[in-house]
Order: C-alpha cells, then structure tokens, then sequence
C-alpha cells in the first residue's frame, strides 16, 4: 500500500477510536464513581473522611482528578463541604453533635463522575448538646409547645451565661407577631431569657417597580427567624444539664400557626430527643446543631 494511503488509513482509524470515546463519553460519566466515604476519625469540630479514588473511564487524555465533598439536598443539588485532590479530607466547619449525609463527586478537565453512594454520619458531640421534647401533638393550631434541656457534654465546667440556643422556624404569611413565654424550668424561669428574631428576605419590591421596597415582609412570604434563649447565669457541671425548660409560644392575636415548615419542628412522639436543627452556641461557637445538615 502507498504511504499517502497508510497515513490516511491511520488518520482514520484514530479519528474513528476518538469517536468510539467521546461517544462512549457522551454516554455516561467520563470518570468513575468515587467510593463511599468512610469515617476515619470523628472529635469535636473535626471529622476525617476517606474513599476509594476514581479512575477515567476510558485511558488517554485524562486530567487530574479533585474531589468534591457534599451533602445532596435534592435533584442537582447539593451543600458543598470541601475539595481535595487526595482520597481523604478532614472537615472543619461542620456543627457537633449533628448528623450529616455526605457523598463525594469526581471532577476534572473534561470529565466528571456520577455522586458516591452517601455516608450518614452524626459528629462528635462538642461542649454542649440540646434535648427536645415536643409537647404539642397538633402542629397547626394556636400555639408552639416544646421541652428544652440543655447538657454539658464537655470535660469542664459549662457557664451557662454564654450559652446561646436558637430554635429555628418560619413566620407563614409574613406574620411575626411571636409572644414567647417559659411555663416552667428546673431552674426556674427567672434565669432564662427569650428574645424573637425575624430576617427580611432579600428582593425588589412587588411588580417589578423602580421603587425601594417597603422596610417589612411582604404579605404572603415566608420569613425565617428564631426564638432565641439564653442565661442569666448559672454553671453545670460534665455530664450535668438544666433539667426541663417549658416553652409556649403564640401570636398576639392567638392565630393558628403550621409549623410544619419550621426547620427545628419534628413531629410529637412523647420522647426525648436531641434535635440537631435547634442549633447551640457556646462563647459564640458553634457546640450542637445546624439548620443545613
């Protein structure tokens, strides 16, 4: 065979295998599936994570591989925790005391992997944790009813006079109208206080006008906030808590509130449990819970 007729036989033949790649590219995901995440140490505000490394599908042109660690929150859609171009990675940022599900996704130049199979992982416990136990087995009615107990979970003396915990809700209707009231406390009523914070959420104002928008919820729009409680003073020993704190909220106008949409809301069951979406800190660091996980 002629040279010109060899050279343009190979030419082919690897335009023709550049083609079977992409195609087979075009088909799925260029890189494999990173492997599921493995605990590798788990302390307060330090979580160490580890998987099998992924591979490029098909050998050639690959780039260098990073990894993407996160927690999948639906659809195309996730929380992003971190990136490494190693298999493990050591988490910083993450709350105590709270579970979290977490799954790594491979990216590169020119490729990328299908989400590992998630872990589920609840994080050491830090200096304190919460306790909730719902009171109110009808979350739509008049009134928001629940049990607070705060623990120490740390290996010294926990001043309770800077500790800050947050119960976090919506205000349907953009409604803030919140009268918060403790019943009863172990510790007596007389040492807690309760403040009611609500943010505005951002954007222009209704129908597209130049104006600036009115300073206050636009009726119908949900508004986030929290009922926030904290000491006058008072300290617990390691292993040693507040004892039940009875808290009852309404509206001044006692109109029905859902709280089903309340990220610290879970169902009544008639049992104690340690709510990691009612978050708590300590000195202003984050101990126990996170509204995101």
């Amino acid at each position: 065979m002629p040279a010109r007729r060899v050279t343009a036989t190979i030419a082919l033949a690897a335009l023709a295998s550049l083609l079977a790649v992409n195609a087979a590219r075009a088909d799925g995901p260029a890189i494999s599936t990173p492997g599921t995440p493995v605990v590798v140490a788990n302390v307060p505000h330090q979580l160490t994570l580890g998987w099998a490394p992924s591979a490029w599908v098909e050998p050639g042109s690959e780039q260098p591989i990073n990894y993407e660690v996160q927690v999948p929150l639906g659809p195309n859609t996730y929380r992003f925790l971190g990136s490494t171009t190693d298999t493990t990675i050591t988490l910083t940022d993450l709350a105590p005391g709270t579970t979290y599900r977490i799954g790594v996704a491979a990216r590169a130049l020119g490729g990328y992997s299908d989400t590992s199979p998630t872990t589920t992982v609840r994080t050491a416990a830090g200096r304190a944790t919460v306790s909730y136990l719902n009171l109110d087995w009808s979350p739509t009615n008049n009134q928001i009813q629940h049990l607070l107990k705060v623990t120490n979970t740390g290996t010294g003396p926990l001043d309770l006079s800077t500790v800050r915990v947050r119960y976090h809700l919506r205000f349907e209707g953009a409604n803030t109208s919140l009268v918060p009231n403790c019943d009863w406390a172990a510790l007596g009523c007389d040492r807690i206080r309760q403040t009611v914070q609500f943010f505005i959420p951002p954007g222009g104002p209704p129908g597209g006008m130049t104006t600036p928008a009115p300073p206050y919820p636009v009726p119908g729009t949900p508004v986030p906030g929290w009922v926030e409680l904290t000491f006058t003073d008072g300290t617990l020993a390691p292993g040693q808590s507040t004892g039940p704190i009875q808290l009852r909220h309404h509206r001044h106008s006692w109109s029905d509130i859902d709280e089903r949409d309340d990220p610290s809301w879970v169902a009544a069951t008639s049992q104690w449990t340690e709510n990691d979406r009612i978050t708590l800190d300590v000195d202003g660091v984050r101990e126990f819970g996170d509204t995101y996980s």
